[in-house]
């Protein structure tokens, strides 16, 4: 009898979250229900599992309990609304019906157009409007009206009872209770931007939509039988049982076939592709890669993974082949040595002892998937490629469910509480969480945001999974059309492997930019050729790794952070191995359980690692006893306790909280510890090395993943140490990396590169260098509009470079505003006048005049000149204008600003001559970094460059950095005690303060 219940998907509506909904029918005895969200189906797939899933949970309590067992029929389909106003309700008879409703709400999504007032002729789909429209037509086959019970009166001389098989039971489930009521109405006044008071009635559902037994719903409708047999004959023409899964894992949903030809086909050009690619990376008689790659094949084969693995190909096959585009292949997927060798990654898995089965095994349950990262700015062309490539409803981004989660939605109730700005920031503020507790209005609104909470608030899209399928998605889904201009589904990733879709995941990182771009300069100006791709010569350089072991990578994908510098210094790392390791034990849990430190302690003396026994030496000995990478976890699985490779994925992965059943992972525990005992291990050192596990599992990394990041430092080590010039260049053009822009302008700088400020007859959209001299991009300033940008540097390469103030005016059309810009930056030096010569002269062009038209004159005729006194230039004015309009001084050190001439006791390079001793340094700031100690309060990290242009880092503990706290960028006077870690010199700050500063001459009365 319910035809009309709203879940929360209903954004901003619905109050109850799916698997609640069938949890409190089931509580009722109801056995038959649609979900019918507004405007999405989000939720189908996941009603419908619930139902099937809930029904075979509680079979074995109800027969115990004498019951009989029943599963709730799930039937499904969408609400229509048109600015909040009820058009009609789609309820699907069969799996077509529901793609016929996904297909015609996700055709009015994508191309923007409002839904009709009228439902839309849909043979397997019954529409129900609500009982108040009016009609002055008559109703087709499929259509009804449905009708509330305190409706029922209206119907009296109504002309609906000239067609009552035409009415059907209408009562609509929004809410649980009053108190999830008074939520809708916050979520309400939230949507519509208003106050809680103002929120019309119309806008909400009615207080009694809410579940009840399905007998008292009948009985409100006693005297109109035929309605409630109308009702039952539409429920029973609903099946929707071709959704149900018969196995516990998903059938794939993806493509079936790569080729035209089938799965058979596929197979054999999968395998002549990898064996092609197998003589390409290990030469025609390697026999180690040859039985790795038939152990390999045959388990994709047996998966059916050989389309994902040829779609993939192809993705890269156009990359390289049609765009010539550098790609990175990371994560899991680079275990495969079958993905080696169709060149989707480059990290050898025999090189590295990687395990295939931690990409893919036979007890896999969960689709495993392929990152290729691309350059930010070429993602989207590989992403056009493959949604032209398949067929429209076969290809779709996924989606992302934000939730309310964030404190911010305080300062939405506050507002919908009519509540005024400085109240509302007083209660945002994390620092007066103590003060807030103890009012009430506060504590109101807390009450309502923990409601709240994990609600979903709004659908969004995913960082770069994309969904390729064998039969039309929208049997599973409407599709919407974010601002991205992809069609996108409405759910996220983990409906997405509930339902069977393994992800096609094309992501962007800068680093490849600086990679690409770098190739690119070094190729115009040098007229070299980069094999940006000949890794094994790369690291084995002896340059590079003196580099690493400096810790000094500035601009080098990963590695150049503060964390990573003093990581790098702290192993003194000068390999391959050790970098991918350091890849690993950087990440934020794994220092904080001290492995990382424990990882440090064994790497400067392995002759003092005790091991717990020779099989563990023999698996750990590269990682020096410590389980840094899940690769680990699964090798001491398998040889020391005697597990199958695919056995001990399956309990490293549990291990970290990614199990389905409880029982299935104490099962494997129990295995762990037999197989063990089988091969002679005693109970105590079993237990141990479990021990161990169980602490390192859940904090390990994938060791493919760390080689994957480590092979593109190499690459960015390498040019950075033979074209530094043009290696930083690209970092800037690529918009840096972790550090502001200046921090790179410094690098380049530091090349002895000769760094200009941007001039109209030098400068481009971005910086170039041509031989020792970079100019700065007109993209860096601060306020110029970007049609100048692109203008400026393509006239000059029309029409030639710019002879003088007036031409530059009247070929650029430029404002009298923009002009000013320019000129106070120097980017008109080229005339020899000085800055303060053209800002006079600008005005006889611009000051007084209409704009000019850009017309061909008859006769050039120049504007008369005027002698004027000699006016003033301050180097000082010029790098406040620097800071201003590019954001730091080009020209002028930021230590040159202080008003005092003292630059510090110690320079950082001298830092390791005073360990233990209490200096004062001077520092221009760069970072900070803010973490929570042990006991929830705050500790900072600061990394500063000294008068001579080197790093060095600080700590700021929590009694020490409140009193004497960061303000931003400028110089520091630091007083503090020099220690030392693992050779690494830092400075613990006992005191801190910012130092002044010399005014602006500009400013100066």
């Amino acid at each position: 009898m319910f035809l009309n219940v709203h879940s929360s998907y209903s954004l901003k509506y619905g109050t109850i979250d799916v698997k609640e909904v069938v949890r409190q029918a089931r509580a009722l005895g109801i056995r038959q229900m649609a979900l019918t969200d507004i405007n999405n189906s989000t939720g189908v797939m996941e009603f419908i599992r619930e139902c099937y899933q809930q029904g075979i949970a509680r079979e074995a309590d109800d027969i115990q309990a004498g019951n009989i067992s029943y599963q709730i029929k799930p039937i499904a389909g969408i609400e229509f609304r048109r600015d909040n106003h009820l058009l009609y309700i789609g309820i699907a008879r069969n799996k077509e019906g529901m793609r016929e409703l996904n297909e015609f709400l996700s055709h009015h999504n994508i191309e923007a157009m409002p839904l009709p007032n009228d439902a839309p002729s849909l043979p397997d789909v019954f529409f129900i409007y609500p009982f108040t429209k009016t009609f002055n037509r008559e109703l087709k086959f499929n259509e009804f009206v449905g009708i509330k019970a305190k409706q029922l009166n209206h119907l009296y001389q109504h002309q609906l009872l000239g067609t009552k098989e035409k009415l059907v039971v209408w009562h609509p489930v929004t809410v649980s209770n009053k108190i999830e009521y008074r939520l809708h109405e916050y979520l309400r006044a939230i949507e519509l931007n208003t106050l809680l008071s103002m929120v019309p009635e119309d806008a909400k559902c009615a207080n009694e939509e809410v579940l009840i037994p399905e007998e008292q719903l009948k009985s409100s409708f006693d005297r109109f039988p035929f309605i409630i047999e109308n009702t039952q004959k539409l429920i029973d023409n609903c099946d929707l049982s071709v959704y149900f899964e018969s196995g516990a894992q998903p059938a794939s949903k993806n493509r079936i076939s790569y080729s035209k030809e089938g799965a058979a086909f596929d197979q054999k050009l999968l395998r002549k592709i990898a064996y092609k690619g197998l003589v390409y990376r290990y030469g025609p008689d390697n026999k180690v890669a040859q039985e790795r790659m038939e152990k390999e094949l045959r388990i994709i084969e047996l998966k059916n993974y050989c389309p994902y693995f040829l779609i993939t190909f192809d993705i890269i096959r156009y990359a390289i082949g049609k765009c010539n585009f550098y790609h990175v292949g990371r994560g899991s997927g680079a275990n495969s040595i079958v993905a080696y060798c169709l060149r989707i990654t480059d990290v050898d898995p025999i090189a590295l002892d990687l395990y295939f089965e931690r990409f893919l095994h036979e007890k896999r349950t969960s689709p495993p998937d392929f990152d290729i990262d691309f350059a930010w700015d070429e993602r989207e062309t590989i992403q056009k490629y493959i949604f032209k490539k398949y067929p429209k409803w076969h290809v779709a981004f996924l989606g992302t469910m934000s939730t309310f989660k964030d404190r911010a939605i305080i300062r939405e109730i506050g507002k919908v509480l009519g509540l005024p700005k400085s109240e509302i920031d007083s209660f945002s503020d994390p620092t007066k969480e103590r003060e807030n507790q103890q009012n009430a209005t506060y504590n109101k609104l807390a009450a309502v945001h923990r409601h709240m909470q994990n609600m979903p608030n709004q659908r969004s899209i995913h960082a770069g999974g994309i969904l390729i399928s064998e039969e039309p998605i929208t049997y599973y889904t409407a599709l919407d059309m974010p601002p991205k201009g992809f069609v996108t589904v409405q759910w996220d990733m983990y409906e997405a492997e509930a339902i069977g879709y393994e992800k096609f995941d094309i992501l962007s990182q800068r680093g490849i930019g600086h990679i690409r771009e770098a190739v690119q300069i070094i190729k115009r100006n040098c007229n070299r050729e980069i094999d940006i791709h000949d890794f094994k010569t790369f690291k084995n350089d002896p340059k590079l790794n003196a580099i690493l072991r400096e810790g000094q990578p500035i601009g080098c994908f990963y590695i150049e952070s503060p964390a990573m510098r003093q990581l790098l210094k702290k192993l003194k790392c000068e390999d391959y191995l050790t970098l991918v390791a350091a890849s690993s034990i950087i990440r934020p849990g794994v220092a904080s359980s001290g492995m990382m430190k424990s990882f440090i302690e064994r790497y400067h003396a392995p002759d003092k690692v005790v091991y717990l026994c020779e099989e563990m030496k023999t698996q750990l000995k590269e990682t020096y006893g410590v389980m840094v990478y899940q690769e680990d976890v699964i090798k001491v699985c398998h040889y020391f306790a005697g597990l199958n490779l695919a056995d001990a994925d399956v309990l490293r992965k549990a291990m970290s909280g990614k199990y389905r059943s409880k029982l299935a992972f104490d099962e494997l525990v129990n295995k762990f510890f037999v197989s063990a005992r089988k091969k002679g291990h005693s109970e105590k050192l079993i237990t141990e090395v479990w021990r161990q596990i169980s602490s390192f599992a859940g904090y390990s990394f994938s060791k493919a993943h760390s080689a994957s990041f480590a092979v593109e430092s190499y690459q960015s080590l390498y040019l950075k140490t033979y074209y530094p010039k043009e290696f930083m260049v690209a970092v800037l053009n690529n918009y840096g990396g972790f550090y502001t822009r200046w921090v790179y302008v410094h690098e380049l700088q530091k090349t002895g590169a000769k760094v200009h400020l941007p001039c109209v007859n030098h400068s481009d959209e971005v910086v170039t260098i041509r031989e020792n001299d970079a100019y700065l991009g007109f993209v860096g300033i601060q306020g110029l509009e970007q049609k100048l940008i692109e203008l400026i540097p393509k006239e000059r390469q029309l029409n030639g470079a710019y002879q003088d103030l007036e031409q530059f005016i009247k070929r650029t059309q430029i404002t009298l505003e923009q002009a000013i810009l320019l000129i106070r930056l120097g980017a008109l030096r080229f005339t020899g006048k000085d800055k303060k010569t053209l800002l006079w002269d600008v005005y006889n062009y611009l000051g007084h005049k209409q704009k000019r038209i850009n017309s061909a004159e008859l006769f050039s005729v120049t504007q008369k000149s005027f002698a004027l006194p000699e006016l003033e230039n301050s180097a000082l004015e010029d790098a406040y204008i620097e800071w201003e309009l590019l954001g730091y001084p080009l020209n002028f050190n930021m230590f040159d600003f202080l008003k005092t001439k003292y630059r510090g006791e110690v320079m950082a390079a001298d830092m390791h001559q005073y360990i233990g001793k209490t200096v004062r340094m001077v520092g221009n700031y760069v970072c900070e970094k803010t973490v929570h100690t042990v006991k929830n309060s705050k500790m900072w990290f600061g990394t500063f460059l000294d008068h001579n242009g080197d790093f060095f880092d600080t700590t700021h503990f929590p009694n020490s950095t409140p009193v004497y706290p960061f303000k931003g960028k400028g110089c520091y006077l630091i007083l503090g005690k020099i220690v030392e870690d693992f050779g690494f010199p830092s400075v613990e700050v006992l005191k801190f303060a910012k130092l002044d500063i010399m005014m602006n001459p500009v400013a100066v009365d």
